[in-house]
């Protein structure tokens, strides 16, 4: 072990005195402070879990409320009947044709789009649709 001098020891003592003095300084004015604080903290922590646990309670019942509202709507959408609008039975007939005279709905097509196909065949469904 090394062999300390009395000036050394002096030197020693000085410094622990001198962090006393300076760790007393910073805790000045008691040690409620810190405390203070701390509960200051824990309160506000309190709170602000109280108003998450309020807004999940709150958003989960809108939730469920949305989703009762929208199981209403689709049983109310799956037992209502849909009715086929008048001249809409079927959805590939030439719209054209309801204007038409009985006589002439033998008489030729117009090609519109010059594709060569007349324009109630465009209309069609394609082979794997036919009925």
């Amino acid at each position: 072990m090394t062999n300390f001098t009395t000036d050394q020891w002096i030197i020693l003592g000085l410094v622990f005195v001198l962090g006393f003095l300076v760790g007393a300084w910073m805790t000045s004015g008691g040690r409620s402070k810190w405390k203070s604080r701390y509960n200051e903290e824990v309160t506000s922590r309190k709170a602000l879990e109280a108003r998450e646990k309020d807004r999940d309670a709150t958003w989960a019942t809108r939730e469920k409320e949305l989703r009762d509202e929208a199981d209403r709507r689709e049983a109310a959408a799956r037992a209502a009947a849909v009715a086929t609008p008048a001249g809409r039975a079927d959805p590939y007939v030439d719209d054209r044709l309801r204007d038409r005279h009985p006589d002439d709905l033998n008489a030729p097509r117009r090609d519109l789009d010059r594709d060569g196909v007349p324009d109630n065949y465009d209309r069609r469904p394609l082979d794997g649709d036919r009925r």
